[in-house]
């Protein structure tokens, strides 16, 4: 029988976010990334998104190991939940395990962190990982070659192709190149910009425009930026050293990761130019800059909170300039309206994407991405890390490029997809998806939780309480109507009256036809569901009690 080598995607496919590869040769399995996405607009109360891991729970003796590329959280944010389940040691570079182990403390997790650096080659099992590194909006990234007997796959990470990176590091081009032509079997691709035409530009364009600013800027300045995009923080700080300011940090996550960042080296600045957030009221408006989360108008974050008035410490004032140096992430687009709308309302000069560069993209636009496939030279490529029309863009870029159609392979969550030497192909599925993360809970919200709770939102409930006495087949209270979120009481009174008229009619007919509770809850929930639709076309979740008296 020929050997095979296994990719089996568990995230981070149709979809940004919630990034996981399972690479499998005979009984060796490794896995790149453990990542999560944030919840979309209808998942009500649901605060994180990670993969289904059920394949790797039911294979978890041949699991020998994770690899994470780099510490963003769609890459490193789903590890405290996979750890509880999976006991294996974790590779990463200094920076991206210095992150995690952050996360790993507030979970109260010990886990095996096994530092690597770019050019370190890892022989796991069947495998040889060599760590490659690239460039992206975080320092210490790395793509993977992924070496087995069956031939080399080359995972990317997220990636651009950064002539002018702020840390001075470029991209390996000399062991992509070397990669290549030692042959790759397949590349997976970072196509989160394979629609985007020309270069994406580099991180050092924002540090101009940064300047720009602050030359014309005469009063307090707030900057929002991921709190992980540590190459844009510190050009924050050369920025504000150069026009003599002082930079304080809001957010806990903003906090945590400068924090991080500065210990082991990634982050650097004078001692001096940093001040905590009690000091800035003792400093003239022009010698400060804050550096604060909620770029994507997060409700707790730090901007938010400025924005509606409710921070304890900052206040906006008339004079100040507050820059959005992000782009809101798709479905965050409101919020983020939202958020600049009640920053201009407090007087606030706000700046965003649009008015002015102070953003750019991590990854790779159809150029870089044409470079890299020519330097890697793969026989079979898979685009990742893009919703379906990401992938599709980067498959229409590579038969540009003169491949063959059936040399590209976009594939979903939980396909299995097997390499021999020659070929490549989807040959079945495992199970895959979403757990949904809600509180302390993991899993225990599902399909059924979350259609309620959109009900909830959209039409809220109504409880309708009758007491009823089961022998003699009577209504001895009631039934009494509870309305919340449905109708105000007070003025619809008349229309609670005819639903009291209505669910007692039924319910009188149908406990002479039948005393079962199941009967009983079913008449009262169809008639006031039929009768509150007619009147008022809302379709709230009805709930039934019903308390019985005499009961032997």
């Amino acid at each position: 029988m020929t050997d095979k080598l296994t990719l089996i995607p568990l995230g981070g496919m149709g979809e940004i976010g919630k990034n996981m590869y399972v690479f499998q040769y005979k009984d060796d399995i490794i896995v790149v990334d453990a990542g999560l996405k944030f919840p979309e607009d209808e998942m009500y109360g649901i605060d994180y998104v990670i993969p289904n891991i059920t394949y790797l729970v039911e294979n978890q003796k041949k699991v020998k190991a994770i690899f994470l590329t780099h510490g963003h959280e769609d890459h490193i944010g789903a590890l405290p939940y996979v750890l509880r389940q999976l006991n294996v040691p974790v590779y990463g570079t200094r920076l991206t395990l210095g992150l995690l182990k952050v996360k790993l403390d507030e979970f109260n997790i010990a886990a095996n962190l096994k530092e690597i650096r770019a050019g370190d080659e890892t022989n796991i099992g069947g495998f040889i990982i060599k760590a490659i590194h690239v460039n992206h909006s975080i320092p210490d990234c790395v793509g993977f070659a992924i070496k087995s007997p069956i031939g080399t796959i080359y995972h990317s990470g997220d990636f651009k192709i950064d002539q002018t990176p702020v840390d001075g590091r470029v991209t390996d081009y000399y062991a992509l190149t070397q990669l290549g032509n030692n042959g790759v079997l397949a590349f997976l691709s970072d196509s989160t910009n394979a629609h985007r035409l020309g270069y994406t530009k580099s991180e050092r364009e924002v540090g101009k425009t940064f300047d720009e600013i602050f030359a014309r800027t005469t009063g307090r300045i707030i900057l929002a930026s991921f709190a992980s995009n540590i190459h844009r923080i510190q050009q924050v700080f050369d920025t504000a050293l150069r026009f003599k300011r002082k930079v304080a940090v809001v957010g806990r996550s903003m906090v945590n990761n400068v924090k991080i960042s500065t210990e082991l080296g990634y982050l650097t600045y004078p001692e001096t130019a940093y001040v905590e957030i009690e000091e800035i009221n003792r400093l003239s408006a022009d010698k400060v800059v804050i550096i604060t989360t909620g770029s994507q108008g997060e409700p707790l974050s730090g901007l938010t909170r400025m924005a509606s008035g409710s921070h304890p410490r900052i206040s906006i004032v008339p004079g100040d300039t507050v820059i959005f140096s992000s782009t809101p992430v798709p479905g965050n687009e409101k919020l983020v309206s939202k958020v600049i709308d009640g920053l201009s309302k407090a007087g606030a000069n706000v700046i965003y994407q649009g008015i002015a560069d102070v953003h750019v993209s991590g990854h790779a636009s159809r150029e870089e991405l044409k470079l890299m496939i020519n330097m890697v030279k793969p026989r079979f490529m898979i685009p990742f890390h893009g919703e379906f029309r990401h992938q599709t863009a980067f498959a229409q870029l590579a038969e540009q490029m003169g491949y063959e159609e059936n040399a590209i392979l976009c594939v979903k969550n939980g396909d299995v997809v097997e390499f021999t030497a020659d070929s490549a192909r989807v040959t079945s599925k495992v199970t895959s998806g979403s757990v949904l993360v809600d509180g302390i809970g993991v899993g225990d919200v599902g399909n059924v939780v979350l259609r309620d709770r959109q009900q909830l939102a959209a039409d809220g409930v109504l409880v309708a309480a009758v007491t009823i006495d089961r022998a003699n087949r009577k209504i001895l209270a009631g039934p009494d109507l509870i309305s919340r979120g449905f109708v105000y009481v007070r003025e619809s009174e008349s229309l609670l009256k005819e639903a009291t008229q209505q669910v007692t009619a039924t319910l009188t007919k149908a406990i002479q036809e039948s005393t079962e509770w199941s009967s009983l809850r079913s008449a009262m929930r169809e008639s006031l569901a039929n009768f509150l639709y007619e009147k008022t076309r809302r379709r709230p979740v009805i709930l039934p009690v019903i308390l019985e008296l005499n009961k032997d």
